[in-house]
C-alpha cells in the first residue's frame, strides 16, 4: 500500500557488533554479495559501523542465486511476481529455523499459537507452495487449535459462518489475509460484530486500486467493528516479520533493524525518519538444540 509504514525496533545490547561480524560472514561465504561490495565499494572493503554496511538491492535476488551456505537447499521461497516477470528466491538451508523464529515472534505479540483457530483468506498465494507466507500459515496452523485446516478463496459465507460459529463458543480466531480479499469479503458481508483478529498481509496484487492502509482498515472497520486490525509485514527474501497491531506502529523483533536510504541515492542513510527506500539487517538468534 502506499502509506510508508512505521516500525519500533527493540534490538541487541550488542546489535552492532553482531551486524559487523555477519557482515564479514555474508562477505566471505556469499559470492554474489561479495562481488556486489567489490565492485560498489571496493575490494575487502571494511565497514566501521552499521550505517556503513553495504545493503544488497532486492534485484540481486531475482538475477541471481543469492547463498552463503555449503549445506542442501530444504526449501527454496519464490516471489508472488505480480510486479514484473522476474521472481525474487530466497535459497533456505535450514527450513525449522525460519519455522521457530516466525512462530516464536508471533507468539512475543499475540500469544500462544494453540488457543487460536487460524483461518487463511490468502488466494492468489494458498495455489504457491513456494511462498514464504503460506509457509509460515501452514506452520502455524499445525501449532495452532485449527481442527480442519482449510484455506478460503472467495467463499466468503463460509469463512463468516466459521467465525460466527467460533465466536459463539468464545474460540479465538485469527484471519490472515492478503488486502484484495480482505476487501472483497468486506464489500460482499454483512456487518459483523463477532471479536476476531484480522491480520492483512498487505498486497492488492493488481486486483484493486492501490489505497492506503488506514483506508484499508476504514473499510474493514466498517462490516467488522470488533475486530482487532493488524498488519504483518514481511519479505520472500527476508526470514523475519514486523506486526502492526490494532494500530500503524510496526514492531519488529530484537534481531532485525531498519535503516532508511535516500530515494535518490541508494548508498545514502537519511538522517530523518519520514520517507524513505528501507534497507534491513536481520540476524535471527541462535537457538539452542532442544
Amino acid at each position: 500500500m502506499a502509506k510508508s509504514k512505521k516500525i519500533k525496533i527493540e534490538f541487541y545490547y550488542d546489535f552492532e557488533k553482531i551486524a559487523l561480524e555477519v557482515f564479514d560472514f555474508q562477505y566471505n561465504n556469499n559470492v554474489v554479495y561479495q562481488k556486489y561490495v567489490d565492485l560498489v565499494f571496493k575490494k575487502n572493503y571494511q565497514p566501521k559501523n552499521i550505517n556503513n554496511i553495504p545493503f544488497l538491492p532486492i534485484s540481486l535476488f531475482k538475477s541471481h542465486k543469492v547463498i552463503s551456505s555449503k549445506d542442501a537447499i530444504k526449501k527454496v521461497f519464490e516471489s508472488s511476481g505480480t510486479t514484473g516477470i522476474e521472481t525474487s528466491k530466497h535459497y533456505v538451508v535450514d527450513i525449522n529455523f525460519y519455522n521457530k523464529i516466525s512462530s516464536y515472534f508471533f507468539e512475543s505479540k499475540f500469544g500462544q499459537l494453540s488457543k487460536f483457530e487460524i483461518l487463511p483468506l490468502l488466494p492468489s498465494y494458498s495455489e504457491r507452495s513456494n511462498s514464504s507466507l503460506v509457509h509460515m500459515v501452514d506452520h502455524f496452523i499445525s501449532k495452532s487449535n485449527t481442527k480442519t485446516p482449510k484455506y478460503y478463496l472467495s467463499n466468503f459465507d463460509e469463512l463468516t459462518q466459521k467465525i460466527n460459529s467460533f465466536s459463539a463458543q468464545n474460540q479465538p480466531v485469527i484471519i490472515f489475509g492478503v488486502t484484495f480479499a480482505l476487501l472483497d469479503w468486506a464489500e460482499n458481508t454483512e456487518k459483523n460484530e463477532s471479536k476476531f483478529y484480522i491480520i492483512e498481509t498487505g498486497g492488492m496484487k493488481g486486483r484493486k486500486k492501490e489505497i492506503i492502509r488506514d483506508e484499508v482498515h476504514f473499510i474493514l472497520k466498517k462490516t467488522f467493528p470488533n475486530a482487532v486490525l493488524c498488519s504483518e509485514y514481511g519479505m520472500t527474501e527476508l526470514l523475519s516479520q514486523a506486526y502492526s497491531i490494532d494500530g500503524d506502529l510496526f514492531s519488529a523483533p530484537n534481531w532485525m533493524k531498519v535503516l532508511l536510504r535516500d530515494t535518490d541515492d541508494a548508498l545514502t542513510l537519511k538522517s530523518t525518519t519520514n520517507r524513505g527506500g528501507i534497507n534491513i539487517i536481520s540476524k535471527p538468534k541462535t537457538w539452542d538444540k532442544k
